[in-house]
């Protein structure tokens, strides 16, 4: 873990067994695995956590734990609602598994890698930020409430590349150093974005975000690919041979 040692970073990993949109999708399959694995590899691929561990209200998953080689918590069944909001679910963990710093790794993202998970907690850590949310860059024309955000209509249509880009939440990974949260927290009964707050670009596949069950078709059928081909190239169609002669 290197120069990360001195600070106790815990990986959590929430899974709810209740899901609106798409059932028990914690447990749903993705290449033969399921969804949450992928969220426990990341983490013990990023080797910068002391712990990892599942937080969820169901005791399925201490199960999954086990087999994963991660820790389990089991949070309170009030925590564990469509209604709960994460700040609470953050803030009990908090209080039963102190830390200096910890970061949310979402099941929900399971092409995002170990990699990738470090370099974000050590962007946290270098920037001095009390709080941060991963993002993926958009450079596409975007409205709000039926107006231009990022270009004119009174004028020549914008080429794509000449926009100014947009930034939309991914929420693969989310970071918070516990002491700013829980102070954050027990004055205002809200606390994801507190402190000092900043922003992590992830890749393309890491915004590949599993909320319903075209999402895990797609995550599944990446994933299949990239088992098979393990770099992918770019190939051409034939007739480029005949042009470049």
């Amino acid at each position: 873990m290197g120069t990360y040692k001195r600070e106790r970073i815990i990986a959590m990993i929430p899974a709810r067994m209740g899901s609106t949109r798409l059932a028990m999708k914690n447990l749903a399959l993705v290449n033969g695995k399921p969804l949450i694995y992928y969220a426990i590899k990341a983490a013990h691929d990023a080797r910068i956590f002391d712990r990892v561990v599942i937080n969820s209200e169901h005791p399925i998953f201490s199960k999954i734990a086990v087999r994963y080689k991660a820790e389990f918590y089991r949070r309170p069944a009030e925590w564990a609602t469509s209604e709960a909001k994460s700040d609470s679910v953050v803030y009990d963990f908090l209080k039963n598994n102190p830390c200096d710093i910890v970061a949310w790794i979402n099941s929900t993202a399971p092409l995002q890698t170990g990699d990738e998970v470090r370099r974000v907690v050590r962007y946290f850590i270098e920037q001095g930020l009390d709080s941060l949310v991963t993002v993926k860059d958009e450079q596409v024309h975007c409205i709000y409430r039926g107006r231009p955000v990022n270009f004119r209509t009174d004028e020549v249509f914008s080429r794509t590349q000449d926009l100014m880009g947009v930034q939309s939440f991914v929420y693969s990974v989310m970071v918070w150093r516990s002491s700013v949260f829980m102070k954050e927290f027990e004055k205002k009964a809200y606390a994801l974005l507190c402190g000092k707050v900043g922003y992590f670009p992830v890749s393309k596949l890491s915004g590949v975000i599993i909320k319903k069950e075209e999402d895990l078709m797609l995550a599944d059928y990446i994933m299949r690919a990239m088992a098979k081909k393990k770099r992918y190239k770019v190939s051409y169609d034939n007739i480029v041979k005949t042009w470049r002669k």
